[in-house]
């Protein structure tokens, strides 16, 4: 990067690892509001870090939570010279590469490459303007599933196969002046190497253009979305790949030695899966605002909900991610409804009440939830009637049994499959309560454990850096990391609560059906 994303830095990567005495390797995350880099050394111990915030350090480009966020309120971009991560496309001008392949020491990157990008400001996650070429997408293959049997995932307005459809058909001259697409992750790997970094396999995954069990372009999806779009991308490559040698730019300007590698970059949420070393079977759950799920996959089932995609670390495995909108919030305001806005009470319910409930289920999405597409509260007795109010302990022992029993039956959908090995990995602000992660425990049956994960997609990519560098596919990625820091055990689970839960878990799944069918009424 260049000298203003360095100033607050107390030295160079390589006075850094002088200091220490130890080799060292470097995890990046472009994320949408800022750059963040750690440098872990061989024992896998973090022993620098430091960030940058477009906002506040790099005020010139004008953003507001690091982005651009346009009139219409749906498309939303971001400066490609300031940089962003997550589903975003980076456009290089014809002649691009000379730029790259010859940077002077002497200069600020940013300068040199003002004139490399025919778009300046590009479509980023949090787009949704593209809806229409995601329904173009989706009938060019035959329809939503047939999509995602393809991709991973139906078609998604943030995911950049539909952005790159938009660009060409809204700024068809930008899309002709454009001799190679990047994805932020290979963008950014392509600046360290002074010449344009492949796409790996992982991020490849959230483009809609990615054929995930043949890992390669799927020609329909390229042919829907834009003409000559596999030479634009090349080809894509394992996502622990060697790309090369760092550019001759970094060594002379920033002092890096000669010998540093790159590795393929990757999403940030691949590069999470990284960091909290998830292995064949587990599955991290972050709760928070939102409750996400990531799960390690061998067989895959792609779905209409959730996404998949192939596996950062190996490259013959999948990974599936699933958010559910209605978490820490919907905890809340049960806790405040039923628990007189206390924690404690909280957590002295879910211990008075057995496993189970009793036979007592609820649903509850006070926002209108992805998974299912579900809102309001639903509560069902024993006998499967829908009753209209449960008391107080009996609520918040249903809420909480209800969004993990949720969380397992849509994971098992996209063919998650609970193994005697399996451990569940939690973070986010809920993982604090230990009563929580029992009801976790006894409805996964397996062993949770909690993790530091502030820096995971830092961290989880100078780990799959040390795995690239071992030797990629040909080393098991468990083997390079083992040393890392362990996760603590907080909860297994209880007696009996396999034999409770199997009886639960299909009526729940019913139930669920039995609303979703209601919501949508005869038509469906």
């Amino acid at each position: 990067m260049d000298a203003r994303t360095h100033r607050r830095t107390v030295g160079t990567p390589k006075t850094m690892a002088e200091r220490a005495g130890r080799r060292c390797c470097l995890g990046w995350d472009f994320s949408t509001q800022q750059v963040k880099v750690v440098a872990v050394d061989a024992e896998l111990n973090v022993f620098y870090e430091d960030s940058v915030h477009f906002d506040r350090d790099l005020p010139e480009f004008g953003t507001q939570g690091g982005v651009h966020v346009h009139k219409d309120r749906l498309t939303v971009t971001s400066p490609v010279l300031m940089w962003v991560q997550q589903h975003g496309s980076v456009y290089w001008k014809t002649g691009a590469s000379l730029a790259l392949s010859s940077l002077s020491p002497a200069l600020l990157l940013h300068q040199q490459l003002q004139a490399c990008f025919s778009v300046s400001d590009c479509p980023i996650w949090m787009d949704s303007s593209t809806t229409a070429q995601c329904h173009q997408l989706e009938a060019a293959v035959g329809g939503a599933q047939a999509l995602s049997c393809l991709t991973g995932s139906r078609a998604y307005e943030r995911f950049t196969g539909n952005q790159i459809s938009k660009i060409f058909q809204k700024n068809p001259e930008a899309y002709s002046n454009s001799e190679r697409i990047s994805l932020v992750s290979s963008f950014a790997a392509s600046l360290f190497l002074g010449g344009y970094s492949p796409i790996d396999y992982s991020d490849g995954s959230g483009m809609n253009l990615l054929q995930i069990q043949e890992k390669v372009w799927s020609q329909a999806c390229l042919d829907a979305c834009a003409p000559h779009l596999k030479e634009k991308l090349g080809s894509p490559v394992p996502s622990c790949s060697v790309v090369g040698a760092i550019s001759s730019y970094y060594v002379q300007r920033y002092g890096f030695p000669p010998g540093c590698k790159v590795v393929a970059f990757t999403g940030d949420n691949p590069a999470s899966l990284a960091g909290m070393r998830l292995e064949e079977g587990d599955v991290a759950v972050s709760l928070g605002t939102s409750d996400t799920l990531f799960l390690w996959l061998q067989k895959p089932m792609p779905a209409l909900e959730g996404h998949i995609f192939c596996n950062p670390v190996d490259a013959r495995q999948y990974m599936a991610l699933l958010c559910f909108k209605n978490g820490s919030l919907m905890r809340e305001k049960i806790r405040d409804e039923s628990a007189s806005c206390s924690w404690n009470k909280f957590s002295k319910a879910l211990q008075s009440t057995e496993m189970g409930n009793n036979g007592n289920l609820g649903f509850y999405f006070d926002v209108m939830e992805i998974t299912p597409e579900i809102i309001g509260c639903h509560r069902f007795n024993a006998d499967n009637m829908e009753v209209s109010a449960f008391p107080g302990d009996v609520e918040i022992r249903a809420l909480v049994e209800g969004q993990f029993m949720a969380k397992r039956i849509h994971a098992e959908g996209l063919g998650y499959r609970i193994m005697p090995k399996t451990k569940i990995l939690a973070t986010g602000g809920a993982s604090h309560n230990k009563d929580i992660l029992q009801v976790l425990a006894d409805v996964f049956g397996a062993p949770v454990y909690v993790i530091d994960t502030t820096s995971s997609a830092c961290v989880g990519s100078a780990y799959r850096a040390f795995h690239g560098l071992a030797g990629g596919t040909g080393v098991a990625f468990s083997e390079v990391v083992k040393s890392a820091p362990q996760p603590s055990l907080a909860a297994t689970p209880n007696p009996g609560a396999s034999q409770v839960y199997a009886a639960l878990l299909p009526r729940y799944a019913e139930l669920e059906q039995r609303i979703l069918s209601k919501a949508r009424g005869p038509l469906e």
